[in-house]
């Protein structure tokens, strides 16, 4: 699908959640920049998500709002916060797999 994003949050720093990362996703479906958008939750930041009640909170407007929003298991598992990351609503499952068919069939990826 063309009218795709995907956006790759690694980063553990709560600005950079909030003013971008979050910003941009939410905008991007409320405004219909993207038809469809998936938020992926990577490393540092399935920690952060997990032990932040705003951001939490925030995720699930998010998923509301219809954004897809799935955590990599293997990161969230070594943050001890998989179960956490579920009750929120996230699929989390291993995303190795995945980021590499992202990466293979160019469809467009945003990291922060």
């Amino acid at each position: 699908m063309k009218d795709k994003v995907n956006v790759l949050w690694s980063s553990g720093d709560k600005d950079v959640a909030k003013k971008l990362v979050f910003m941009y996703t939410l905008n991007s479906k409320i405004h219909g920049w993207w038809e469809e958008v998936t938020l992926i939750v990577w490393g540092p930041s399935a920690n952060l998500l997990a032990n932040d009640e705003q951001l939490a909170f925030d995720i699930k407007k998010m998923i509301e709002k219809g954004i897809k929003v799935v955590a990599c298991k293997a990161c969230s598992d070594s943050y001890n916060v998989s179960d956490k990351l579920e009750e929120m609503g996230i699929e989390v499952k291993y995303m190795g797999k995945d980021l590499t068919s992202i990466l293979k069939n160019d469809e467009k990826l945003i990291t922060f």
